[in-house]
């Protein structure tokens, strides 16, 4: 469930942690006489817990609605990729998932990761500039 979250720049042992969180949380919730399989429950339950993990854990906020529309996109992208061996471009993603094209670059440029204002600007001979 972790390389769902490949993309993100979250340590993948950290992510795994926040897994077993929800996996703890799981076992304690499950309700054996649903008779539904407990993989049906957990996997959910796990999945839920590292969204909510990466999305209160940014130092800037983005709706939940954006941040589900970007690991959307880089699934749809991922399996695009292993179909197709190529790269898709937006249009074909937008397609595949049924959102506009504006909306998908809207919420990848939500998830990238601040650069600090004090980040050095490099000029094209590569030195920094001050």
């Amino acid at each position: 469930m972790i390389r769902r979250f490949q993309n993100s720049s979250e340590n993948p042992d950290d992510l795994f942690q926040i897994g077993c969180i929800g996996l703890i949380k799981a076992i304690d919730n499950f309700d054996t006489t649903l008779q539904v399989k407990f993989s049906t429950y957990a996997v959910p339950m796990i999945i839920g817990e590292i969204r909510r993990y990466l999305r209160d854990n940014n130092s800037i906020r983005v709706s939940r609605s954006l941040r589900d529309i970007a690991y959307k996109t880089i699934y749809t992208r991922e399996n695009y990729m292993r179909q197709h061996l190529k790269e898709p471009t937006i249009a074909e993603i937008a397609q595949e998932i049924g959102i506009d094209k504006e909306m998908i670059v809207y919420a990848m440029d939500a998830i990238q990761s601040p650069v600090s204002l004090f980040e050095p600007v490099y000029s094209e001979a590569g030195t920094p500039c001050m």
